[in-house]
């Protein structure tokens, strides 16, 4: 199979328009945290500990691990609220809207088209992107498309996102407020937000947007969010082992 432009990251350039780019990648960076096994192990002996839950913060999380497995089995969910993650993540727009069905224990702040002009990278996908459905709804799976679906993929998607950046700069040219001119720029123009989120809700969301041989219960992501989905839980993991160990163990749901 050929190399598709959007792995190439090939950028085109018009007279007296900006270069439009085409990527196949989302990017998901860790900004900020306050995120540990020990979060968990004070939230939840306060019940029965008071003011001396405070001691989890001295001590090695490893020692209460069970304690971590039988909250996330029994679904004592709360304590895993105690902390907070924020990423910033660069995805399609259409990624960003399927990200905003996460409502709770969730924050967001993304890039404004009505405050600045949106920048030319548009979404294309790789040729590790299974391109095709079949089976009912339901019930169905993707599969590979051919070579020729494949190029016909990437050359008609690169070529109407051209058209419509070339039609929002001739009508931001012509003086057009941005909030009206970005209305024909398509949902696989690249965003950028900040989300912001703890280890329950980000747990609600992986069982939901990523396919894990572990899971209990069967999840159908589309590809794109779940790419987004799989570097947040790498960072997670590494901030949180035992609770992302939990979580795994008991079937990713969660608590």
């Amino acid at each position: 199979m050929s190399q598709t432009p959007a792995e190439s990251a090939e950028s085109t350039e018009s007279p007296g328009s900006a270069a439009v780019s085409f990527r196949s990648e989302v990017t998901v960076e860790l900004v900020k945290h306050s995120a540990a096994d020990s979060d968990v192990l004070w939230a939840a002996r306060v019940s029965t500990a008071g003011e001396q839950s405070l001691e989890e913060l001295r001590k090695d999380p490893e020692r209460s691990k069970g304690l971590i497995n039988y909250l996330m089995r029994d679904r004592h969910g709360s304590p895993f609220e105690h902390n907070s993650m924020t990423f910033f993540i660069s995805a399609p727009i259409f990624v960003f809207r399927e990200f905003m069905r996460h409502r709770v224990g969730w924050s967001y702040n993304e890039e404004s088209g009505r405050y600045r002009q949106l920048d030319p990278v548009f979404y294309v996908p790789g040729a590790s992107r299974k391109l095709v459905q079949q089976g009912r709804p339901g019930k169905y799976e993707f599969v590979d498309g051919t070579p020729e679906q494949y190029d016909l993929t990437g050359r008609v998607m690169e070529d109407s996102y051209r058209r419509a950046y070339e039609a929002y700069q001739e009508m931001l040219a012509a003086g057009v407020a941005r909030e009206v001119a970005r209305a024909v720029l398509p949902v696989g123009l690249f965003s950028s937000m900040y989300a912001t989120c703890n280890a329950r809700s980000l747990m609600h969301f992986l069982g939901l947007r990523t396919q894990h041989e572990q899971a209990k219960v069967p999840s159908f992501p589309q590809r794109e969010i779940e790419m987004v989905g799989e570097q947040m839980e790498a960072h997670w993991a590494t901030l949180m082992p035992l609770t992302y160990g939990a979580f795994n163990a008991n079937g990713r749901i969660a608590p």
